[in-house]
């Protein structure tokens, strides 16, 4: 089976899961989901970008996101479906897609885990 790889994009402004009621249970469920269908390989939540995030563009380092925009990663998972099609129903039922942010699928070129244990 083909791996993908889905980016979760978040507003900048506002921390989501914070601001819509019901937001952290639903990407929970969410979860659980792709972990019961067998889909999931790996995912991982990051803090907001605007307060951790730190860019390095040749010789320069900064505080804050590589880029200014609108929206920022907020997170992203890898799964395993058997066609594109498949992928993008899996990623459509990402609830960013319903809390003013969205998702992007991209196909895995490839990868590696060192170890498989969960970070936290």
């Amino acid at each position: 089976m083909a791996q993908y790889a889905i980016l979760i994009y978040a507003k900048t402004h506002a921390d989501e899961a914070e601001t819509v009621p019901g937001a952290r249970e639903a990407h929970d469920r969410h979860f659980e989901d792709m972990v019961k269908s067998g889909s999931l390989v790996a995912a991982f939540a990051l803090q907001p970008a605007a307060d951790t995030a730190t860019s390095i563009h040749g010789d320069v380092v900064t505080d804050g996101p590589f880029i200014d925009a609108k929206e920022v990663i907020a997170g992203f998972a890898i799964i395993e479906a058997p066609d594109l099609d498949a992928a993008l129903e899996i990623a459509r039922a990402n609830p960013a897609t319903q809390q003013g942010g969205g998702v992007e699928v991209r196909p895995v070129e490839g990868g590696f885990i060192a170890d498989g244990s969960a970070t936290a």
